[in-house]
């Protein structure tokens, strides 16, 4: 063994290691943003532990180097601009989008060793089994990430919107024929035909298309999750296409873990992975006649009775949802919350597991507000102390925490684990309007006594609250 085969593998065997401390320490709150720096350190050594064994094999040509350094720098800063550009209500688009470049990425370099192996127009019929199925794989699974994910991303953009058509049950006759196109064309490919490859690649972009159109916002964090899962299995696939232990390893471990958090993420809406990629939008058509209707006991009140309430509260409880971070309004909250608890008052923040619009949404969000991350509370946690909580305060969350989930057994939302703040003191819930939530349905907790709704955008709302606790004395007590 040389030098430079040496070299490689000690580089890969670190890369992996430290990719999976990242990994793991991306399931704490506290040690996620250094795990994400370590997991890209790790990143940044395999590429190095490539470009040092192709140096030491076979070697790399002038142009081959200009378009490494230039593809580098291009990625790069786009990088760069997009982390400190992006908003955190285009946050989940954002990951949309990587999990298709990663799946775009597995794609291209399956397509690139196919064609490779081209001698007279057709694949390398002596090359073994187990690389020509990693090509079908890699170039399925890439394509279905890559195309699948886009959109996503412009369903969560707003830039595209699900056909009438694709809500029918004719969606999914065109699917299975897709399905059969991609299986027809994985069989040519494995056995030579280079029109395999083509026919493979442009039915599965079809296919990630039309899995992905029909389903709704409500599912939209099982599908990034799942996403996510893809383009892991799209890496491992490729990694033995080109034969790196490393992209095996890390493709496994970022498939894995995402097929678990879409699991997690499936039992946190009481949903199942099939109903989700196969029933389309939730709520759509599920509505039902108790279900439907205007509200007719809507009990609203001014910031400062909300003001005066929080006053004399001992323990607080806030639930942040969607519409938080559609205000942009988690540093004013945390002003609010500090000044709170300068006056004594214990507050906690109740984390449902698909609130917002992908898994750790409000994490992150709360996170760059700098809330201490022991007041993030799971739902799980969180639940048994509403009983004994003063006063909860919803800003932007409706479906995970509406009791119809519990309630109504005609209800979509039913068996759907939810944030029971129904059994606090007093409950505030500050939105702009009475718009329902994903499902379209009603909640009924705007109508129960001890609810009262707080009209209006939140980062305003928050500010106006500011004004009045402190008026109130609240946040100069020592």
């Amino acid at each position: 063994m040389t030098a430079t085969e040496i070299f490689k593998y000690a580089i890969d065997l670190i890369a992996v290691l430290l990719l999976g401390l990242g990994i793991k320490g991306l399931s704490k709150v506290r040690s996620a943003r250094e795990a994400n720096r370590l997991a890209a350190v790790a990143m940044g050594l395999a590429v190095i532990g490539v470009l040092v064994d192709s140096i030491g094999s076979n070697g790399i040509s002038t142009s081959a180097w200009i378009w490494i350094i230039l593809g580098t720098i291009i990625g790069g800063f786009l990088g760069m601009i997009t982390a400190q550009r992006v908003p955190m209500t285009a946050m989940p688009e954002t990951v949309a989008l990587f999990n298709g470049c990663g799946g775009m990425s597995s794609l291209l370099v399956a397509i690139g060793v196919a064609l490779f192996q081209v001698g007279d127009g057709q694949v390398d019929l002596s090359s073994a089994w187990v690389e020509k199925i990693s090509i079908v794989i890699s170039v399925f699974v890439g394509a279905i990430t890559f195309s699948g994910s886009i959109v996503a991303m412009a369903k969560l953009q707003g830039w595209l919107s699900t056909p009438s058509w694709m809500q029918s049950k004719f969606r999914h006759f065109i699917n299975i024929l897709l399905a059969i196109l991609s299986l027809i064309a994985a069989i040519n490919l494995i056995q030579g035909s280079n029109n395999g490859l083509t026919l493979l690649t442009a039915s599965s972009m079809l296919l990630g298309i039309g899995v992905t159109l029909p389903i709704g916002g409500a599912d939209m964090p099982v599908v990034i999750s799942l996403l996510n899962s893809y383009s892991g299995v799209a890496a491992a696939a490729a990694g033995f296409v080109v034969q790196s232990q490393l992209l095996i390893v890390a493709g496994a471990m970022v498939g894995a873990a995402g097929l678990i958090l879409t699991q997690v993420m499936c039992n946190g809406m009481n949903r199942s992975l099939i109903s989700v990629l196969f029933g389309g939008a939730l709520g759509s058509n599920s509505t039902s006649k108790n279900n439907a209707g205007e509200y007719t006991n809507i009990t609203s009140c001014s910031v400062e009775e909300c003001a005066l309430t929080l006053e004399a509260a001992e323990r607080v409880v806030i639930v942040p949802g969607y519409g938080l971070a559609v205000a942009q309004a988690q540093h004013t909250l945390r002003e609010v919350t500090r000044a709170l608890e300068t006056s004594g008052v214990e507050v906690n923040y109740a984390i449902h597991p698909v609130a917002g619009r992908m898994p750790g949404h409000m994490n992150v969000l709360l996170a760059e507000a700098d809330v201490p991350y022991e007041q993030l509370k799971e739902m799980d946690i969180i639940n048994p102390d509403f009983p004994a909580t003063d006063v909860v305060l919803v800003l932007g969350a409706n479906d995970v925490v509406n009791p119809q989930a519990k309630s109504d057994p005609n209800s979509p939302l039913y068996g759907m684990p939810v944030l029971d703040v129904q059994e606090a003191r007093t409950v505030f819930v500050v939105k702009r309007g009475m718009s329902a939530g994903y499902s379209g349905i009603k909640n009924d907790l705007f109508e129960l006594p001890n609810t009262s709704m707080v009209f209006g955008d939140a980062k305003k709302v928050l500010g106006d609250l500011l004004v009045e606790l402190k008026e109130l004395g609240v946040g100069s007590k020592g």
